[in-house]
């Protein structure tokens, strides 16, 4: 793929450094400019724009593409201006799309949680069943790192990515659908139309659905035709892979479905029963994704990438039978916490440590339905920990799984994962 004018960088993120590499490798003599609407936009070769700017350098046509990022909300007005312009809007991923597409098979895998271990499991049963297997989208290499690699791809992708998705896979995955990343799309239809683009769409692809995707209308609907879908699993397949799980690092059920629909994949994509069970074994749990250390003689797990309540539960799910304080709250996303506040006396919460903002609303609705469970509200997280190291003989286990974003306190959801470790680890071993 050429380009016949500069390009225009929007974010200078992982993805924005890898797309600028390929271009600079396609095409060495290419203008590229940069802007960010916050922070440094820091991509070598790139001439930075300055967000005020962009309305002038649109009408001047400065530019001829933009290649957005990920984070980018595709419904900023700016690239409203752009493509009445006639400037094009794309992405690392279409760019991938466009020029090592043919001739690959596409495994596409999304879905509010879930996705990343679904698509990290179906990567090593591919794997370890010899296939020529990469992994790339949000886990793995960025798309266009990945470029012609390997015969199979397995991308995980998130609704920033499905929603402009312009290239059809050959099996299209959805873990679960619930609300999430309002603030990006606008709204929760918005959101659910994003994700489901990935497989309400014309063409002869098939599709494998986890459990908590069944029986949701919305992906029924999207769908279209049922007979796009993969095949179930056998019962004989259904025994083996639930002793392998039993038996491997995933914990709780919620990880023994992601393992049920990554065995669905990659069974679909030619993996043999004996490399799927190897696949499990093999599996190591993703950093900040139920992540477990012992300090002392505390359990600590760190669930930063939780972003949503609906994470929480299956966290808190993995732990049965443990006296639990819960750190949980972060950047607001109208995400209502309600049902997740009527659980946690059940799932074994004794203290529930909230953070800002949205830990407010979890903290009123818990102290309505579980008066016994003891709350701070701290400023931030190491005021949370202090307090739970003065009160910590109420649990043997403390989680950090916010149920929310982290960017009102921290960079991102990995910041916040090592301040929590690095701090149990000062104040529990």
């Amino acid at each position: 793929m050429r380009f016949d004018a500069p390009v225009l960088l929007y974010g200078a993120g992982r993805e924005a450094a890898s797309t600028r590499a390929f271009l600079k490798a396609t095409q060495q003599e290419l203008k590229v400019f940069v802007t960010v609407d916050s922070g440094t936009a820091d991509i070598a070769d790139a001439e930075p724009i300055a967000p005020a700017e962009l309305p002038s350098a649109i009408a001047e046509r400065r530019f001829g593409t933009i290649v957005k990022s990920p984070g980018v909300s595709l419904y900023k007005p700016v690239f409203e201006a752009a493509r009445n312009a006639g400037i094009a809007i794309t992405s690392n991923l279409n760019l991938w799309g466009a020029t090592y597409r043919h001739g690959r098979t596409v495994i596409a895998i999304t879905g509010t949680k879930g996705k990343s271990t679904t698509a990290t499991l179906t990567h090593l049963m591919l794997a370890r069943s010899g296939i020529d297997a990469g992994l790339a989208g949000n886990v793995g290499l960025a798309p266009l790192d990945i470029a012609d690699k390997h015969a199979v791809v397995v991308f995980e992708l998130s609704s920033y990515q499905t929603a402009d998705m312009n290239f059809l896979p050959d099996i299209a995955a959805l873990t679960n659908l619930y609300p999430e990343h309002v603030d990006w799309h606008g709204s929760v239809e918005r959101y659910y139309a994003d994700k489901l683009h990935l497989v309400d769409r014309d063409g002869s692809f098939a599709v494998a659905l986890g459990a908590a995707a069944r029986g949701n209308a919305l992906v029924a609907h999207a769908v279209r035709d049922h007979r796009r879908l993969l095949r179930d699993l056998t019962p004989e397949e259904e025994r083996a892979i639930e002793h392998a799980a039993s038996h491997s690092r995933l914990r709780g059920a919620h990880n023994l479905d992601n393992a049920r629909l990554a065995a669905q994949i990659a069974l679909g994509a030619g993996a043999t029963l004996d490399g799927i069970l190897q696949g499990i074994a093999a599996f190591r749990p993703l950093p900040h994704r139920l992540e477990e250390h012992v300090f002392g003689i505390m359990t600590v797990v760190n669930d930063s990438i939780s972003t949503t309540p609906e994470a929480t539960k299956a966290a808190l799910a993995a732990y049965p039978a443990r006296r639990i304080a819960l750190i949980a709250g972060g950047h607001e996303r109208q995400q209502d916490y309600a049902e997740l506040a009527t659980l946690l006396a059940q799932c074994g919460v004794t203290t529930l440590a909230t953070l800002p903002v949205t830990g407010a609303r979890l903290a009123e609705a818990c102290r309505e339905v579980a008066p016994d469970i003891e709350i701070i509200e701290a400023p931030d997280l190491d005021a949370a920990l202090t307090q739970l190291a003065q009160r910590r003989s109420r649990f043997d286990t403390i989680i950090l799984s916010p149920g929310a974003p982290s960017y009102n306190q921290f960079k991102n959801f990995e910041e916040r994962g090592v301040l929590f470790v690095q701090r149990c680890k000062d104040l529990f071993s």
